[in-house]
């Protein structure tokens, strides 16, 4: 449970760190802080709170942040690692992936260019689509049997699924840093034309997880869909927009967010339709892995085995009727 709670916590950081990342850009304040991986000459974590104003403040604050988040990852990676090999090889992918983050980040301020946050800002995306289905393998609904193995072709869509999101997250950064508008309205209709095929059906698999998984995962492309709209009216049309300046910052900060989040609920679905097949295998039984709690093949195999009459059982009643 403790693992657990600690893959929340990391979950609900990197989330937070995903807004303020959002913050650093909209708001321009990328370079308010020139040096890496100091700050204005001192160590990170003795920069005076003082002079956490203006861009500085978003800027050092997104750095603190990433800080929290990577010895977050490292304690995670080391609880998950007697956890099965799936877990312990997941949680060295984490801590991979964060410290590429943070490198990234830095090499985007030390050699100031645009291009490293075309891959910085889905990699965060990415890393929060991890930890919460880290979160969700440690969680007692891992634990939960499906009452119907997923089939084939549901599973591959759940896949689909997952890649066509993620492709949507990389052309989303790409209107942010580059203006490709019209490719990120295509990822649109393409996430729009499989992501609530395979929730549908995944409702009627009936599952105690994946079922409620599937409607909130439709709520949040709702929500989604809401968010872009206003985030494109607010960046290219002259329409006044309530709120004006706090909103416009506002609209495109929670649309990224809500990306990171329907990534994640994506990729959860498709580790839960796919559990027990071969994309993730039979491993880690014993360790409360992916294999042993989708249908429980073995216990029913077990309980098949138990229910038969053994040779010398039946030898027995045999004799017992004779005489």
């Amino acid at each position: 449970m403790l693992t657990h709670r600690l893959a929340l916590g990391t979950a609900l950081a990197t989330a937070v760190l995903i807004v303020f990342g959002g913050l650093v850009t909209n708001t321009g304040a990328a370079l308010a802080v020139p040096d890496w991986p100091d700050t204005f000459g001192h160590n990170l974590f003795l920069y005076p709170w003082s002079g956490m104003v203006g861009g500085v403040f978003y800027e050092h604050g997104h750095r603190l942040l990433g800080a929290t988040v990577g010895l977050l990852t490292l304690a995670l990676a080391a609880a998950l690692w007697r956890r099965g090999a799936t877990l312990r090889m997941l949680g060295l992918v984490a801590v991979l992936t964060v410290v590429a983050q943070g490198v990234l980040g830095g090499l985007r301020v030390v050699l100031q260019r645009e291009d490293i946050a075309l891959i910085h800002g889905p990699l965060a995306q990415g890393f929060l689509a991890l930890v919460v289905t880290l979160a969700y393998l440690t969680s007692p609904a891992a634990r939960t049997p499906m009452r119907v193995r997923a089939g084939g072709g549901l599973r591959r869509s759940a896949l689909v699924a997952v890649a066509v999101t993620y492709a949507q997250i990389v052309l989303g950064a790409l209107v942010t840093h580059a203006g490709w508008l019209w490719l990120h309205v295509g990822g649109a209709v393409a996430v729009f034309a499989v992501v609530p095929v395979v929730t549908a059906r995944a409702r009627r698999t009936g599952d105690a997880v994946a079922r409620p998984l599937a409607r909130a995962l439709l709520g949040l492309l709702g929500l989604q869909l809401a968010l872009g709209i206003g985030a494109y009216l607010a960046r290219f049309s002259p329409i006044w927009i309530p709120g004006e300046q706090a909103t416009i910052l506002a609209l495109p900060v929670v649309h990224r967010l809500v990306g990171g989040l329907l990534l994640a609920a994506t990729v959860v679905l498709a580790v839960r339709l796919n559990a027990g097949s071969r994309v993730f295998g039979h491993a880690d039984r014993s360790s409360g892995g992916l294999g042993g709690h989708v249908g429980a093949p073995h216990l029913i195999r077990r309980a098949s085995n138990s229910a038969l009459p053994r040779p010398e059982q039946s030898a027995t009643a045999e004799r017992e009727s004779r005489v």
